[in-house]
This record gives structure tokens, sequence and C-alpha cells, in this order.
């Protein structure tokens, strides 16, 4: 059976790591696809853990043999998910969690239209703002960037299977264990208990068409602050 491939986008600065690290310790038979990128490695960030970190040619001598999955070019810096992990997962029966962003998306459901597509939002341009502040791994203009990026990021909600706004981060992780769980439940040919009906029914509801009254207040709070009203 082919691996179940779950993209998960978010601006920077949504919680996204935080939420993955908690599905990955909770889900069995979940891979994690680690991007290669070509930006310096941040605080206490390590080589082969948050990204493996190469060098401009290394990326593209890999991207002309054709070893990406997806690959794009964020803030001058290369991002690139290489193909090796979806065999892996293939191999060992595992299905694939990919971070990656609206780009990359958009290359990997190309190439997997199966492939299940998450969007991941902050409650509040300003919850964003704090947060990236609060990391303190910016300077001021590249914060200002990252918020001018967000805001054209979360335009391209209605491209994704599933809508979550990350206001507690609890109640967040559930809510991904949720959909997770259910793309597989799908896939079963098995009879579903009472349990499992239920996380089918938690999943739904982040489907994006049940989720735009959430989510109108959100895209407004980054429109208002462009516009300057």
């Amino acid at each position: 059976m082919k691996p179940i491939v779950y993209i998960v986008s978010a601006p920077s600065g949504s919680g996204k790591s935080t939420l993955l690290n908690g599905v990955l310790k909770t889900v069995p038979g979940l891979d994690f696809s680690i991007s290669y990128t070509t930006r310096p490695p941040r605080g206490k960030e390590q080589n082969g853990r948050e990204y493996f970190f190469v060098s401009r040619a290394e990326f593209e001598d890999m991207a002309r043999q054709d070893e990406f999955l997806e690959r794009a070019d964020v803030f001058g810096n290369y991002y690139g998910t290489a193909r090796r992990f979806l065999r892996d997962a293939e191999q060992s029966g595992h299905d694939l969690l990919l971070d990656i962003d609206v780009q990359g998306a958009a290359q990997i459901k190309a190439k997997i239209p199966e492939a299940v597509s998450i969007f991941i939002l902050p409650p509040h341009r300003r919850e964003l703002e704090a947060r990236l502040r609060n990391r303190a791994q910016d300077s001021e203009e590249v914060i200002q960037r990252r918020l001018v990026a967000a805001g054209r990021e979360i335009e391209n909600y209605r491209k994704y299977d599933y809508i979550l706004v990350n206001d507690r981060l609890e109640r967040s992780i559930e809510a991904l264990k949720s959909i997770v769980l259910a793309e597989r439940l799908r896939c079963s040919a098995a009879q579903l208990s009472a349990g499992e009906t239920d996380i089918l029914a938690q999943a739904d509801s982040f489907r994006l068409r049940n989720v735009q009254e959430v989510v109108q207040p959100i895209l407004a709070s980054f429109a208002t602050a462009v516009s300057g009203r």
C-alpha cells in the first residue's frame, strides 16, 4: 500500500514545528521528511535534526539529478524535500509527513494529487507578530518581511483540504492528530468503532468547507494591517 502523504504548511512563527513534533511523538508509523536548505543554522539547530544544511552548489547538484520532490526559493535561500523520504516510507510501510511552504505544497499536489494538505493559521496577525518577536531569531526588517509574506501565504488557504487555527497548543495537536488518524481510517476497509467514527467527525470539522467563519476574521486582521486601517 502506498504511504499517505500529509502536507503541512503555515506562515513562519505559526507554531507548526511544535505541532508536528507533538503528533510525531504520539502517532506510530509516521515518518517525517527533514528538508534540505541552503540557509545557515539558527541558534541550537543541528544538521540532520531541523534541516540538512547544504551549500548552494550541493543543493543545485541535487536538483540537477532530480533528487527533490519539491523545491523553492524562500527569502533568497533554497529549500527542498528529497525523494528518498518517500521511498523510505514505502519500504517501511509508514506514512509520510511533509513540512513545506505553499510553493512546495503546490508541487507535491501536482505530483501526488491524493496527498492530504493541511494549513495552519495563527489566531490573529498580532499573535503571529508576538511569536516572531518572542523567538528572537530575526531582525526587525526580517520580522516585517515575514509578516508580509504570511499575509500572502494565507491567501492560499482555499487550496488545502484542512485548516487548523493554532490558538491552543494541546488542542491543536489533538486536532492535527485526528486528521492524520481519520485519513488512515478512510483508507481502511475495516468496520469502524464508535471511537473511530468520532475521530472522523472531529477531523471533518476542520475541513475547508467547515471553517469559513473561523478563517475570515484572521484574514481580515492581515488585510487591515496591509491597508493601514
